[in-house]
């Protein structure tokens, strides 16, 4: 999918998030899992850069086939948001 060009600015706080690693995995087990940054609202508005989250592959992208975990693409915005709350308490 073709977004908004990365500025130095977003860069810088993609490598903070990246550093940050998965929100959920921290939140909820306290450990570090690499990250994909989510956008909340798609790649293409003004200042959809700004809002991101740090997602593992799990908790981003995979349909779960068990209740380990909720994927925020793969079971859907509301299971995800069910499971830990809302992309913008996160």
């Amino acid at each position: 999918m073709k977004g908004r060009a990365l500025t130095k600015k977003d860069k810088q706080r993609f490598d903070k998030l990246r550093d940050l690693g998965c929100i959920v995995c921290l939140n909820s087990m306290n450990v570090y899992t690499p990250p994909a940054i989510h956008h909340m609202d798609g790649k293409t508005k003004e200042g959809s850069h700004e809002l991101t989250i740090p997602l593992c592959q799990s908790h981003h992208q995979y349909k779960s086939n068990s209740s380990i975990w909720i994927s925020r693409h793969g079971d859907g915005r509301a299971a995800f948001e069910n499971a830990y709350g809302t992309e913008g308490e996160l």
